[in-house]
C-alpha cells in the first residue's frame, strides 16, 4: 500500500475508493458529500495531516450498487476499516457522508469514537431552490454558486471545483441509499458518543437551522463550531477553518 494514493477495495465486486495517509495518534475517517468523490476531501485531509492525525477518506461503492441502502453503505466503511487495521476512529462526513457517519456509528458502534459533522442532513425535503442548485451543479456553467458557496468565492472557481470532483455515478448510488433508508435509522444519535459540527453559517444545503435542531436534542454531547461565511462546500472554500475546528476539539483526545 502506498499511503496517500487512491485506492480500491474490492471485497464482492463491491470497488470501494480509499485514500489512506498520516501516522498520527488521532484517527479519523472522512465520507465525501452527495454527488462529490473522495478527492474532495483532499485538502482538508492534508490540513489535518499536517496537524498529526491519521486520515482515511472512504468512497461510494463502484459496484454491486443495486438496492444498495445506508446500512449497506456503512458495512463498506467498517470493511475498508477493518482492511487496512483500523479497530475504531471518529467518523466524520461533509453533508451526505454525515447521514452515513451517523449511519456507521449506528450499526457498528464499536467502531466509532465519536462523530463529526461537517454540516447537518436535514431529514426533510430541500427547497425547491437548493434543489435546482444542486441538480444545476451537474453543468458547472448553469450553477448558481451563491447556493453551494454561501457567497464567497468566484462563480468561476465553483465551477472548477465541481468539475474536479463531482461524480454523478456517485451522487446516483448517495440518493438511492438515502432514499431507501428511513430517517430513524440514520439520523437517530448513537448512544454514548459525543458529536462535533462544523457549521458553515451560509450552507443553504445542509443548514444552520439542522445543525441547531441537533444540538438542541442532544446539548450535553452536541458541539457546534460555526464558520462564518462558508457555504455548503466548506470543505473546499475553507478548509483551514473546518480543519483547525476538527483540530481544536479533538486535541485532548
Amino acid at each position: 500500500m502506498t499511503p496517500g494514493q487512491p485506492q480500491m477495495f474490492e471485497p464482492d465486486g463491491r470497488a470501494i475508493p480509499f485514500v489512506e495517509e498520516g501516522e498520527g495518534p488521532v484517527k479519523v475517517v472522512l465520507l465525501p458529500a452527495q454527488g462529490l468523490s473522495v478527492s474532495s476531501l483532499g485538502t482538508l485531509a492534508h490540513v489535518l495531516e499536517e496537524e498529526g492525525f491519521h486520515l482515511v477518506r472512504i468512497g461510494v461503492r463502484r459496484g454491486r450498487t443495486d438496492g444498495a441502502t445506508l446500512h449497506d453503505l456503512a458495512q463498506d466503511v467498517v470493511d475498508v476499516m477493518d482492511h487496512i487495521g483500523l479497530v475504531s476512529a471518529w467518523i466524520g462526513g461533509h453533508g451526505f457522508g454525515g447521514a452515513l457517519a451517523r449511519a456507521v456509528a449506528l450499526d457498528h458502534h464499536d467502531h466509532a469514537e465519536g462523530i463529526i459533522l461537517v454540516g447537518v442532513e436535514g431529514t426533510e425535503p430541500l427547497a425547491d431552490e437548493v434543489a435546482g442548485a444542486l441538480a444545476d451543479a451537474a453543468e458547472p456553467a448553469s450553477l448558481d454558486a451563491a447556493t453551494l458557496l454561501g457567497g464567497a468565492a468566484e462563480p468561476a472557481f465553483a465551477q472548477a471545483v465541481l468539475t474536479r470532483h463531482r461524480n454523478l455515478d456517485v451522487e446516483r448510488v448517495q440518493r438511492a441509499a438515502l432514499a431507501a433508508t428511513p430517517a430513524e435509522e440514520w439520523a437517530t444519535l448513537a448512544p454514548n458518543l459525543a458529536i462535533l459540527v462544523v457549521q458553515g453559517t451560509a450552507d443553504a444545503v445542509s443548514t444552520p437551522a439542522n445543525a441547531e435542531a441537533l444540538r438542541a436534542s442532544a446539548p450535553g454531547r452536541v458541539s457546534l463550531t460555526l464558520v462564518e461565511g462558508a457555504g455548503h462546500l466548506s470543505v473546499l472554500t475553507h478548509p483551514g477553518e473546518v480543519g483547525f475546528a476538527i483540530e481544536d476539539y479533538l486535541a485532548w483526545d
